[in-house]
């Protein structure tokens, strides 16, 4: 059924995420999706529950050297480099653009120090259009020997505090995976004031050309996305909505609403759709059909209602 038939109009969709109440769960992931424009005239963008923009950084980044992208068996590997025009450049030529849309925006952040996310963030707090921040610690840390942020709950937590400290708006820390134990680092978040956790990032993987006996990306591993890794991240949304009282947003090889449902009944509060858009653009809104048709046939009323159907 669509989004205006009288059936759906019994369904609440929305979602809080800390000050902010998204109209429905379905996002479109950051990395993936640009910074909106590159997709308006292929879906309708005001219909996503938010629009997670490609990442920003404090100074423009070029990215990395190509080859960045490489298929794998039911994914894909991408080592970007975390391309993008700098705080300067996104509010001179990106802000404008996304303040059109009806859904929410937030806004990826990143940086190699704690000084870069904090002045991101205070560089966008007097701008209007934003909703919130997803914070990205998946980079290294060049002050710490160039560990990835979000591999330690310490730094976790004094980063998300930090950033904390200096904004109201929506704060949304994003899980990598590639640790021990995804939920110390849940907890970490949630304890720097956090009002929401998303995971999963991507997974470090390689490709090796056989014959010419080398890695195919130039920085030799990435980051694996795609339908391989959604048991990955359906299994850490089930143990970090499980470790921590705030919202968890799941995304990981989301391809239809099926895909979405596992991470509904698994404990996320809401989804965001990443690389299935590189096939479909139009994912995203089916997936949220999909959603509706579920709770429909389900007798769901609100989104809360699936955190009460998993049978463990």
């Amino acid at each position: 059924m669509g989004l205006g038939d009288g059936m759906t109009a019994k369904i609440d969709l929305s979602v809080k995420i800390g000050p902010i109440l998204l109209p429905n769960p379905v996002g479109v992931a950051s990395g993936t999706f640009g910074y909106g424009m590159e997709y308006d005239k292929l879906m309708d963008l005001s219909r996503l529950g938010a629009l997670y923009t490609k990442v920003v950084t404090l100074e423009a980044r070029p990215g990395n050297p190509p080859p960045r992208l490489a298929e794998t068996p039911s994914g894909m590997l991408n080592t970007i480099g975390l391309a993008n025009p700098g705080l300067a450049g996104f509010i001179a030529s990106k802000l404008t653009e996304l303040r059109l849309y009806a859904c929410p925006i937030i806004v990826n952040v990143a940086g190699n120090s704690e000084e870069d996310y904090l002045g991101v963030v205070e560089g966008l707090e007097g701008q209007e259009g934003i909703s919130g921040y997803e914070l990205n610690l998946s980079c290294p840390n060049v002050k710490h020997g160039g560990l990835a942020f979000g591999t330690d709950p310490g730094q976790v937590e004094r980063i998300t505090a930090a950033v904390r400290s200096r904004t109201k708006r929506a704060l949304i820390v994003k899980l990598t995976p590639n640790v021990t134990d995804i939920c110390a680092i849940a907890r970490a978040a949630e304890a720097g004031g956090a009002d929401a956790v998303s995971c999963i990032n991507t997974l470090v993987g390689m490709v090796i050309d056989v014959r010419a006996k080398r890695p195919v990306l130039s920085m030799k591993t990435g980051g694996l996305s795609g339908p391989a890794v959604r048991p990955v991240g359906v299994a850490a949304v089930y143990r970090v909505s499980r470790a921590v009282g705030i919202p968890v947003i799941g995304l990981g090889g989301i391809m239809c609403a099926q895909d979405a449902l596992q991470y509904l009944l698994a404990g996320a509060s809401a989804i965001q759709v990443g690389t299935g858009t590189f096939v479909d653009p139009g994912i995203p809104l089916k997936t949220l059909e999909g959603i509706i048709s579920y709770m429909e046939a389900e007798g769901l009323e609100r989104m809360s209602d699936f955190k009460t159907l998993l049978r463990d």
